[in-house]
């Protein structure tokens, strides 16, 4: 039995999403982040040294890191979702899984941070807007015709890469990216998403 431990409004959302996707048994332990703070709360912390979410307990084991549960989540119940191993796709799957929290998510950390700065942060407003366009140009260019990142369909970099997509929508960068727009809007409109937002919240 999986057991996840899921932080309202987090990065978490994309393995519950996972979960609902690939119809593994699971348990689900909803944390709510303080309403001052915005932190997570010490329950997560006692669970697990980093405090965070998502975490999950497998096979008596807990496992944290959005990509590392991915790949363990799919290599055991949804193969198909990773590419077979002697393929050029591997390596690209590979790239994109920790690109989506190794890179892509650096600048968005650093706006939602610095942007609490005020007039203080305003130096660093242009450097970080371009590295925001450069990566979600970089997924822009990545997309596939068939609207995914890997493979022709549903895969691990479809669900780690939904979260810095969504964002740059949020953001307001839905005409410069039409083709990350339409991805958001696919994996949106999921049956398995819509479950987990109802479960989860956004």
């Amino acid at each position: 039995m999986i057991t996840l431990h899921h932080l309202n409004r987090s990065r978490s959302l994309r393995i519950l999403w996972l979960l609902e996707e690939i119809g593994a048994p699971y348990d689900f332990v909803l944390h709510e982040r303080d309403a001052q703070t915005n932190l997570a709360p010490d329950a997560l912390r006692a669970l697990h040294p980093l405090g965070k979410s998502p975490l999950i307990q497998m096979d008596g084991v807990m496992i944290a890191e959005s990509a590392a549960i991915t790949e363990l989540l799919c290599a055991k119940f949804a193969p198909q979702m990773i590419p077979d191993a002697s393929t050029p796709a591997y390596a690209r799957h590979l790239e994109l899984i920790h690109f989506a929290e190794g890179s892509a998510m650096t600048p968005v950390l650093l706006n939602l941070y610095v942007g609490r700065l005020g007039d203080a942060g305003a130096p660093l407003h242009p450097r970080i807007k371009s590295e925001l366009e450069n990566h979600f140009s970089y997924m822009e260019s990545v997309l596939r015709p068939s609207g995914h990142f890997v493979l022709d369909h549903l895969s691990a970099a479809d669900i780690m890469l939904s979260f810095p997509a969504q964002i740059a929508m949020r953001m307001g960068y839905r005409e410069a990216y039409p083709k990350l727009a339409a991805f958001v809007e696919a994996l949106e409109a999921r049956p398995a998403y819509i479950r987990a937002v109802e479960k989860g919240g956004v």
